[in-house]
């Protein structure tokens, strides 16, 4: 680390694509224009207009420093509602969707990089979040309440991978459904049809990094039945509550229903 590290406070965002893999497998050259619309158009402007600083891109993921948690808060939705919107005009096998996390917290800055637990918990935060939709640390809510017309859906505290600490979430929806769920175990009544719970795949090839694939079959097929309007899904932020726990979930009541 040089000198120049420093710690700050700071509200982070991060922001994934969700099925990328497969987005690129069906379609690179398609997929990969569309991307470069989407950061040109709305993803850049949209950053630099509620004053975020850019820190990394990946592939597919977005790292964005903010000054304010509220500021935070606009760009993820506006930029979420925006991608609602495009996405109306392309067929749903190619739609590009993301999902974001927001924290805020102590942060490295170094050589104009951010590392440390803060940017840790904003990218799980990101990987719990529902298609298109934001998922927001409990100290984030707290700063952005009064000061946003904007509800969010309680999800409770979550063992998010990697995170020592059990970290309390909300949920945003572009749809705007706030349901008030109770925890885990809590018994909860469900729509009048089918209803159905994908669980995440268990990543067989005992590589850690393999971890994205097997999620993204999860991920795919969530959405895929998401599409069925006579069949209730199991929310994503949900079922991977239960990833890696080796829980007997055959009599467990989901605590956030989509």
């Amino acid at each position: 680390m040089s000198e120049r590290a420093q710690r700050r406070l700071a509200a982070i965002f991060a922001a994934d694509v969700v099925g990328y893999s497969r987005l690129i497998g069906t379609d690179e050259t398609g997929t990969l224009a569309a991307m470069r619309a989407h950061r040109a158009e709305l993803w850049d402007p949209t950053t630099e207009m509620y004053g975020g600083r850019l820190v990394g891109t990946a592939g597919d993921s977005r790292l964005v420093e903010f000054p304010s948690a509220v500021a935070a808060v606009e760009c993820a939705v506006a930029i979420q509602r925006a991608m609602a919107k495009r996405g109306t005009e392309v067929p749903e096998d190619r739609r590009i969707h993301l999902r974001i996390g927001v924290n805020l917290g102590d942060v490295v800055v170094d050589d104009g990089d951010i590392l440390g637990d803060g940017v840790n918990v904003a990218a799980r935060l990101e990987a719990a979040a529902d298609v298109g939709g934001i998922c927001l640390s409990d100290d984030v809510v707290r700063q952005v309440q009064g000061r946003l017309d904007l509800e969010f859906r309680d999800g409770g505290e979550q063992a998010l991978k990697n995170i020592t600490r059990p970290v309390h979430v909300w949920h945003w929806t572009v749809e705007g459904r706030v349901e008030s769920h109770g925890a885990l175990g809590t018994a909860l009544a469900l729509p009048d049809k089918p209803s159905i719970a994908v669980l995440p795949f268990d990543n067989m090839s005992g590589d850690p990094e393999q971890d994205y694939f097997s999620d993204g079959v999860s991920e795919d097929i969530i959405t895929a039945l998401s599409r069925l309007r006579w069949l209730f899904v199991i929310a994503r932020s949900s079922s991977f509550t239960f990833k890696g726990t080796g829980t007997d979930t055959s009599n467990s009541h989901f605590g956030d229903l989509r």
